[in-house]
């Protein structure tokens, strides 16, 4: 026994010893190489962490949103990257094509699979890191920003409003989501009902591809300028900068959070709900909630459906509308808060009240948790029996989310392959299932299993031929590229038609134009388009 325990301890220590050899020649290595393909004499060593400087682990974990992909049984890079500016990631890209070093890049760490910051199948590998490009240029006559892909969209949201406090820009209502993948993936928020995706406002941008050059929209060209914005991120290059345009929004808008139980009728009215949310006014975007709550003091369980809501006016046209088109949920004028736009995206990211916007600032999540997530899109209503069913299926899980957002309005008129994001006309709400926990010792294959068991029950009542999904919800479980043979009909037929629908196809073709050795490789990148499908 005693004998066991130490080759046990052995094999370990031998372990952890070798990872330590191999990331200090790989250090050693790239750091060479760095200062030879860099213009200027940059210690680089001051950006190049491996896991025995004591800053590895906090840099890591500093950005990971999904606490599943923090455990030490996860696989961790040789080394992180945090380059100071573009002629860095340059350098970067430079010397690990030369070593043959794989590539992970990370700007938010939003990734609902980790892959911006975990390789599974890729080894060694090392992670770019790009906190520290958090560059924000406002320009209000030209109602444009330049945002480097650092920065949070609740940074960029507060560095508009510091100069006006009547433009605004359509992105995401979580507020520390890296603009790098944000944007990459779609960038969907509280304004799209009213002007489209954060990607649809996008007229310019910063990249470097895999040859180590910078290139804007110009030099880039339409295909490629066309598939960073919505083609998700890790495919195509390195984006480091977007130039955004920015829209207008009111000196007055409203917003409110009404709920109610399955006591107080919540089936009925999110059924309706369903019938009406994506045809109301595209001021007006009304998304809900769906989490369990104590119904009583002795802890029984029941459903809360939270209509959470931007209106982009004040409360008297916004009650006007509502008891028009909405009467069902019973909306007064207490339940409405009026207030500016940017007050509107503290109060739309839950942060406590009276908070200022100043908290936009911080760069972080309210709560981390270890969650695994699916998406779906409806095209029609569920019908109330479907709609008992899944509340149902949300009881038998301890921390759930279920979450509908409205579409209609400006999403609707825009064309499916305007960009790679292809889901628009005829889509009534998108669906997120997701399964949360608090404790690392928990039981997660019970709640994978139960966000798998929600995603077979909406089968029959979800989009179909493909059953479309969102790129920025990451699922693994719709199928992974195989390395040494990543195949355009697999990734076409397992996920890529699904998130992309027929823009997989030109994404591939931009693909085999721009990378065609698939040096930027993921678990879910774009596949190079096949020579004779060309």
């Amino acid at each position: 026994m005693v004998s066991s325990r130490s080759s046990i301890l052995s094999m370990l220590l031998f372990l952890l010893l070798t990872q330590f050899v191999v990331s200090l020649h790989l250090q050693d290595r790239l750091l060479k190489c760095l200062s030879r393909n860099s213009e200027s004499s940059f210690p680089f060593s001051t950006v190049l962490y491996a896991p025995n400087n004591s800053s590895f682990d906090s840099i890591l974990l500093s950005t990971a949103q999904n606490l599943r992909f923090t455990l030490p049984s996860v696989p961790k890079p040789e080394l992180i990257f945090t380059p100071l500016k573009e002629s860095h990631i340059q350098a970067a890209v430079i010397c690990s094509k030369k070593l043959e070093i794989h590539l992970r890049v990370r700007s938010g760490g939003h990734d609902y699979e980790g892959l911006s910051y975990v390789s599974e199948i890729e080894r060694p590998y090392i992670v770019v890191d790009l906190a520290k490009l958090r560059s924000i240029t406002v320009d209000i006559e030209d109602n444009s920003a330049w945002v480097q892909v650092g920065a949070t969209n609740g940074e960029l949201y507060y560095r508009i409003s510091e100069k006006s406090k009547t433009h605004g820009f359509p992105a995401g209502t979580c507020s520390s989501l890296g603009m790098g993948g944000h944007i990459s993936g779609g960038a969907y928020g509280a304004m799209l009902r009213k002007y489209g995706l954060g990607a649809d406002n996008v007229v310019d941008a910063h990249i470097i591809d895999v040859h180590g050059r910078l290139l804007d929209r110009k030099s880039m060209g339409e295909d490629l300028f066309w598939a960073i914005r919505g083609g998700a991120g890790g495919s195509f290059g390195i984006v480091t900068a977007w130039k955004v345009k920015l829209v207008s929004v009111p000196s007055t808008v409203t917003v409110f959070t009404v709920t109610k139980t399955l006591e107080q009728g919540a089936t009925k009215i999110l059924y309706r709900w369903q019938e009406i949310a994506d045809k109301l006014d595209e001021d007006l975007f009304i998304r809900v909630l769906i989490q369990t709550a104590n119904a009583t003091s002795q802890g029984k369980r029941t459903i809360a459906t939270s209509y959470n809501a931007l209106f982009l006016g004040d409360a008297t046209r916004l009650l006007q509308i509502m008891h028009h088109s909405f009467p069902e949920l019973g909306l007064a004028r207490q339940d409405c808060i009026e207030t500016d736009w940017i007050n509107s995206t503290v109060y739309l990211a839950f942060f406590p009240n009276n908070n200022p916007p100043e908290v936009l600032l911080q760069r972080r999540n309210i709560v981390k948790l270890f969650f695994k997530a699916k998406s779906d899109y409806a095209k029609e209503p569920l019908p109330e029996t479907a709609l008992e069913g899944l509340l149902d299926l949300i009881l038998e899980e301890e921390l759930p989310t279920v979450a509908f957002t409205p579409y209609g309005g400006k999403m609707s008129e825009i064309s499916e392959s305007q960009i790679p994001f292809p889901h628009r006309k005829g889509i009534r709400f998108m669906i997120l299932y997701s399964a949360n926990w608090q404790d690392a010792k928990e039981n997660v294959t019970k709640h994978v299993d139960w966000t798998r068991k929600v995603y077979k029950y909406m089968q029959p009542y979800v989009s179909k031929h493909p059953r479309e999904t969102y790129v920025n919800y990451r699922d693994l479980d719709l199928g992974i590229n195989k390395r040494t043979n990543t195949s355009f009909t697999e990734a076409g037929t397992s996920w890529g038609l699904k998130y992309f629908k027929n823009n997989f196809h030109r994404l591939a073709f931009v693909k085999a134009k721009v990378d065609p050795d698939d040096f930027f490789w993921h678990e879910q990148s774009i596949p190079p388009l096949p020579f004779h499908m060309r």
